[in-house]
C-alpha cells in the first residue's frame, strides 16, 4: 500500500529507484489498482467454491468404486470446512506482492541449482501441482499477450522507470495461480481433489483474467500512464537481407530465442524449447545448401517458388492477406467438398499464386528467410499428419484444412512449436489423438463429425484470435470425455462378460475331463455316449460353478456319469444285480440334473429317461442293435455353442501343440493391457487392443476402438501371427501427441537433409 513505516535508507548509502516505493504521484492510482484487482479475484474465487460441491458430487457418481466414491463425498465436507482458511491464505498472499510492489520491496529471486540427485526425489503430488499452475499461467498469458504486454510496459513507469521482473510480477498470470497453491498446501486434501479444484479455479478465475486486465489497461490509461502505446515489440532483421535499402520484409510480432546449445547429430531433443531452437538452425542450414529449394519431405521448399534474382521480400500484410484469400477459399472448398483433402503442395503453390497476383512487381519479390522457415515447417507437420499410419483417412481428410490456419498461427506467434501447450497446438493434437483412440469406421459416437465441426468453425471463423482455438478445445475435451467414458464401460462390460466366459470354460474343460474318463475303455451306445458328451456335461458345468469341484454335489454327478457308462456296457450276472440296486438313485440323480439345465418339460425328462434305461435292458440282453436305435433329442441349451470360438481354442491350446517361437510367447504372456496390435485381415489392417488375458485358458481378449470385444486368439495363435506378419505390436508414440510426433520426424528428416545423420 503506501510507503509509510518503510525504514529509510542506511545514511551514506544511495537508495536507487528500483529500491523507493512508487512515485508519490501515483500512490492514490496503485491504491485504486489494487482494490480493483484484490475485489475481482475475491468474486471470482467465490464463484469457483461456488461450483466444487456439484463437481465432487458429479465425480462422485463416477466413481469406479465405493472407496474413490467415499472420497468424494467426505472431500466435499473437508472443502467446505477449509474453504474460509483457503480463501484468507489466497487473498493475503495477492496483497502481500501488491503492497510489496508499491512498497518498493519486490525482489527478484535468482533461481537456485537443485543436485540431480534432488530432483528424482521430488514429490510426483507436487510435481503435479506445480504442473497444474504452469499450465494455467501459460495459456493465460498466451491468451492475453497483448494486454499484458501492455501492463508490464505501464506497471514499469510507476515503479520509477524500472521493469517488474517477471517472477515476483504480483498481477502475472503465474503469481496468481501460484497463489491458490499456495492456499492448497497446508491442507491435506487429497491429489485428486487438489485437481478437481485447480480445474475449476482455471474455468471460473484464470479465464476471468482477461477482463481484469484490460480493466487495469483502461485504468492507467485514464490516469494518463503511457496513454499511446502500441504493441509492437520489434523482430530481429532478416539474416541475409538482399541489401540495407530493401524494403522490410515483413513486421510479425514475434520473440526471437537465442539458440540453445543443441547437439544437431542426437536424437531430437525431448524438451520443447530446445527442439524448436533444433530446428530453427537446421532449417537455416539447409536453406543455405544448394538443393534447398528441391522437396522437402514430400513438398517443395517455399523457397523454390521464388523468382530468379529477386531481391525484395513480401511485407507481413500481404502474407496475411493471401492467406486470409486461401482461407476463405479452403471455407468453400471445404463445405462443397469435405472428403478431399487439402495437400501441403497445393496450398504452397496457391500461395505463391495469390502473392504474385496481389503484388505490382512480383518477379521481385520473394517470400523472406524466417516466413520461409515457418512454412516449410507447418507443410512438414501437414505432410506428417497425412502419412500417418495410426490416424484414419477420414479423420486426416478434416485435420489437413487446419493447414491454412495454422499457418497463420505460426507466422503470428512461433510459440507453436515450442509450446506444448500453444492452444492450437493442443486442439489438433486432441482431434487426432481422439482420433486414433475413436475413430472406429461405424463412427457410432459421431466423433468424426465433431471434428469435421470444429475444422470448419476454424477455417470460417478465425481471424487470429487465439481464443477461439481455446473455446473450441474445451468443447471437444467435453465432447470426447463423453466418448471415453462410453468406450471404457463397453470394455468393462466386454471384460466382465469374457472373465464369464472364461470361468464357464474352464467349468466346461473340468466338465469334459470328468466326462472323458467316465467313458475310458468303454463303448456304451450312441444314445448313452451322447447323453454324456452333450447333456449331462452341461450339468456338470452347472453344478461346478454353482457348488465347485471340490463338492459332494459334483462328486455326485460325476459318479452318475462313471455308472451311467458302465450300466451301458455288457454286465455279468453279479453286476446287473448291481446296477439294480443303483438304478433308481441314478435316475434320481439324473432327473435332478436334467432339471438344473431348465427348458426340460416334466414329460421330456421322463422320455428321456425311459430311452436310457431301455438301451441299458437292449445291452444287458444281448440286443446292440436294438440300443443303437434309440437317438437323443438335442438339448434346449447346449453350453457349446455359447462358447464357440474360446472352446475351440482351449481344445487346440490343451493338446499341447505349440509351434510358436516360445521365447516370444512368454513375451506375450507378459504383455499389459491397453496393448494396441495391427492386424492384417484380407490386406486390410485392423487396430484392436489388448483388454484382457486368461491365464487358466491362455487366452486373449481384443477389442475395438469402441470398446467391444473383437477378437479372441489363444497366445500360440497370436506368437504364430506375429511371426507371420499378420499381426504386430502397434507403435508405442501410436497415441502420443500428433504435433509432438510430427515435428520428432521432422527433425530426424532434416538432419538427414543437411548431412548431420545419415
Amino acid at each position: 500500500m503506501s510507503t509509510q513505516g518503510t525504514p529509510p535508507p542506511s545514511p551514506g548509502i544511495s537508495s536507487t529507484l528500483a529500491s523507493r516505493g512508487i512515485q508519490p504521484r501515483f500512490s492514490e492510482l496503485g491504491q485504486s489498482c489494487r482494490k480493483l484487482v484484490l475485489n475481482h479475484l475475491a468474486d471470482h474465487l467465490t464463484r469457483t467454491f461456488a461450483q466444487v460441491d456439484d463437481t465432487l458430487f458429479q465425480c462422485a457418481e463416477q466413481a469406479e468404486n465405493n472407496q474413490v466414491q467415499a472420497m468424494f463425498f467426505d472431500s466435499m465436507r473437508e472443502v467446505r470446512r477449509l474453504r474460509p482458511q483457503i480463501e484468507r491464505r489466497y487473498h493475503l498472499s495477492i496483497s502481500k506482492g501488491i503492497a510489496d510492489f508499491l512498497d518498493g520491496k519486490l525482489v527478484a529471486s535468482q533461481p537456485a541449482d537443485v543436485p540431480a540427485e534432488d530432483l528424482a526425489l521430488i514429490d510426483n503430488e507436487a510435481y503435479e501441482e506445480a504442473l497444474q499452475v504452469t499450465n494455467m499461467a501459460h495459456r493465460v498469458q498466451t491468451r492475453c499477450a497483448q494486454a499484458l504486454f501492455a501492463l508490464d510496459k505501464r506497471l514499469a513507469l510507476l515503479n520509477n522507470g524500472q521493469p517488474v521482473p517477471a517472477e515476483v510480477n504480483p498481477l502475472s498470470p503465474k503469481t496468481i495461480a501460484q497463489a491458490l497453491l499456495t492456499a492448497l498446501q497446508p491442507s491435506e486434501l487429497p491429489l485428486r481433489i487438489k485437481l478437481v479444484l485447480y480445474g475449476l479455479f482455471d474455468k471460473q478465475l484464470m479465464q476471468g483474467l482477461d477482463a481484469l486486465y484490460e480493466a487495469l489497461n483502461t485504468r492507467l490509461i485514464e490516469a494518463g500512464v503511457l496513454p499511446n502505446l502500441k504493441f509492437a515489440p520489434a523482430r530481429a532483421a532478416e539474416p541475409s537481407s538482399p541489401s540495407p535499402s530493401s524494403p522490410s520484409a515483413s513486421s510479425f510480432t514475434e520473440t526471437r530465442r537465442s539458440p540453445a546449445p543443441v547437439d544437431l547429430t542426437a536424437s531430437p531433443p525431448a524438451d520443447a524449447e530446445h527442439l524448436a531452437a533444433g530446428l530453427d538452425r537446421l532449417l537455416a542450414e539447409y536453406r543455405k545448401q544448394q538443393h534447398a529449394i528441391g522437396p522437402l519431405n514430400g513438398s517443395p521448399s517455399m523457397a523454390s517458388f521464388a523468382p530468379q534474382g529477386a531481391k525484395r521480400t513480401y511485407e507481413a500484410g500481404e502474407l496475411l492477406e493471401a492467406l486470409n484469400r486461401l482461407q476463405q477459399a479452403s471455407a468453400v472448398e471445404l463445405t462443397q467438398h469435405p472428403d478431399r483433402p487439402l495437400h501441403v503442395t497445393d496450398l504452397k503453390t496457391d500461395l505463391h499464386r495469390q502473392l504474385a497476383s496481389h503484388n505490382e512487381a512480383p518477379q521481385q519479390h520473394r517470400v523472406g528467410n524466417q516466413e520461409t522457415d515457418v512454412i516449410d515447417l507447418v507443410g512438414m507437420i501437414f505432410d506428417f499428419i497425412l502419412d500417418d499410419e495410426n490416424l484414419p483417412q477420414p479423420y486426416k481428410v478434416a485435420l489437413s484444412h487446419l493447414h491454412t490456419p495454422s499457418l497463420k498461427v505460426a507466422l503470428l506467434d512461433r510459440a507453436l512449436f515450442g509450446q506444448p501447450h500453444h492452444p492450437a497446438r493442443r486442439l489438433i493434437n486432441a482431434m487426432a489423438q481422439a482420433g486414433v483412440l475413436y475413430g472406429a469406421q461405424d463412427d457410432t459416437y459421431g466423433l468424426l463429425a465433431k471434428v469435421q465441426w470444429v475444422v470448419r468453425q476454424i477455417v470460417q471463423h478465425f481471424s487470429g484470435d487465439l481464443r477461439l482455438f481455446e473455446m473450441l478445445l474445451g468443447e471437444f475435451d467435453e465432447f470426447t470425455r463423453g466418448i471415453k467414458q462410453r468406450v471404457e464401460l463397453q470394455e468393462r462390460r466386454a471384460v466382465e462378460t469374457a472373465k464369464g466366459r472364461d470361468k464357464l470354460l474352464g467349468a466346461r474343460h473340468s466338465a469334459a475331463q470328468a466326462i472323458a474318463q467316465a467313458l475310458a475303455k468303454r463303448s456304451p451306445p450312441p444314445i448313452i455316449r451322447q447323453f454324456l458328451e452333450r447333456t449331462w456335461i452341461d450339468v456338470l458345468v452347472f453344478i461346478q460353478l454353482r457348488h465347485g469341484a471340490s463338492s459332494q454335489e459334483w462328486q455326485r454327478a460325476c459318479e452318475t456319469a462313471e455308472n451311467l457308462a458302465w450300466s451301458a456296457t455288457p454286465l455279468d450276472a453279479a453286476q446287473r444285480d448291481r446296477l439294480q440296486r443303483l438304478r433308481v438313485d441314478m435316475l434320481d440323480e439324473l432327473r435332478n440334473g436334467l432339471m438344473l439345465l431348465g427348458g426340460y418339460r416334466e414329460d421330456d425328462v421322463r422320455r428321456l429317461l425311459q430311452d436310457l434305461v431301455a438301451c441299458q435292458h437292449a445291452v444287458q440282453a444281448g440286443q446292440p442293435q436294438l440300443a443303437s436305435k434309440l437317438s437323443l433329442p438335442p438339448p434346449p441349451n447346449p453350453l457349446g455353442a455359447m462358447l464357440s470360438d474360446e472352446a475351440a481354442l482351449l481344445a487346440t491350446s490343451r493338446k499341447g501343440q505349440r509351434h510358436a517361437d516360445q521365447n516370444l510367447v512368454s513375451e506375450l504372456e507378459k504383455l499389459e493391457f491397453g496393448t494396441w496390435f495391427d492386424f492384417i485381415l484380407g490386406g486390410k489392417r485392423q487396430t484392436l487392443k489388448l483388454s484382457w488375458y486368461s491365464p487358466t485358458t491362455h487366452n486373449y481378449m481384443f477389442v475395438d476402438r469402441n470398446g467391444q470385444r473383437a477378437a479372441v486368439k489363444s497366445v500360440d495363435q497370436l506368437a504364430e501371427e506375429m511371426q507371420q506378419g499378420t499381426a504386430r505390436r502397434s507403435k508405442p508414440d501410436r497415441s502420443a501427441p500428433m504435433v509432438d510426433r510430427a515435428l520428432h520426424a521432422v527433425y530426424r528428416v532434416l538432419q538427414q537433409l543437411t548431412g548431420r545423420t545419415t
